[in-house]
């Protein structure tokens, strides 16, 4: 286990989903911003598009090629879908996200693109559905749990991928607690020591930005295809 920094309490696997009144204050969250900023990162409360652009130039690190199949977790307006083409890389994308207003959007923006409504735990997709399960953002919330949800979702996404999984958190060695109000900073090593008992081929990487983290989790390397692309560090996409 790993202590959740902003409480100083044990990080645990409880079996719990986000409950309806979590559910329902993310969601006006994101009506409220939505409509104060339109199609905007800050609608999804990144503060720039370029440091939105950074961070998903280190999810694609983990090693996405064009024509995996990829399942991106708390979507918001599936910019991540954009970037990847704008960078050469054809997937075939899903996205999923708990706002509806925001979903709108990304259909509107994405209208061939298959995006779904909801949080991960509302589909039933199969094991391994996915070459690569990604999330940027989303386990950023204050939810006051001891990190229960933020275990749950690293555990099923894992579940979900075939090749790997790749998320970022906020770092907790860089941010002051008192400051983060709604979000939630973690530690880097406490979360890759409890992401390596799932999956023993894990990274993370603090090398892009000073208050954020990524971790990368492989399955196996002879899960890859022969002649599947090997993992690619981030530097890579510019």
């Amino acid at each position: 286990m790993f202590q959740y920094a902003a409480a100083g309490k044990d990080f645990c696997c409880i079996l719990l989903d986000m409950d309806v009144e979590q559910r329902k204050e993310l969601i006006e969250r994101h009506r409220a911003s939505l409509a104060m900023f339109g199609y905007s990162p800050k609608a999804l409360y990144w503060t720039s598009r370029g440091l939105q652009k950074v961070r998903f130039r280190v999810i694609a690190g983990i090693g996405i090629a064009a024509g995996d199949s990829l399942l991106d977790v708390g979507c918001g307006f599936a910019d991540l879908q954009s970037w990847l083409l704008g960078h050469g890389l054809q997937v075939d994308y899903t996205g999923i996200d708990l706002s509806p207003e925001i979903m709108q959007g990304a259909c509107e923006r994405h209208p061939d693109a298959k995006l779904l409504c909801g949080e991960l735990f509302d589909f039933d997709f199969a094991i391994r559905s996915f070459d690569w399960v990604v999330l940027s953002g989303t386990l950023n919330w204050q939810l006051n749990d001891a990190g229960d949800y933020a275990c749950r979702v690293i555990e099923r996404m894992f579940t979900l991928c075939r090749y790997g999984v790749a998320f970022n958190m906020l770092n907790a060695r860089h941010r002051e607690m008192q400051a983060l109000h709604e979000l939630v900073a973690f530690e880097p090593d406490e979360v890759m020591a409890w992401c390596r008992a799932i999956a023993p081929d894990c990274r993370v990487r603090t090398d892009y930005l000073d208050n954020d983290f990524t971790i990368y989790m492989h399955r196996p390397a002879d899960s890859f295809p022969a002649g599947h692309a090997a993992p690619v560090t981030a530097a890579t996409f510019q």
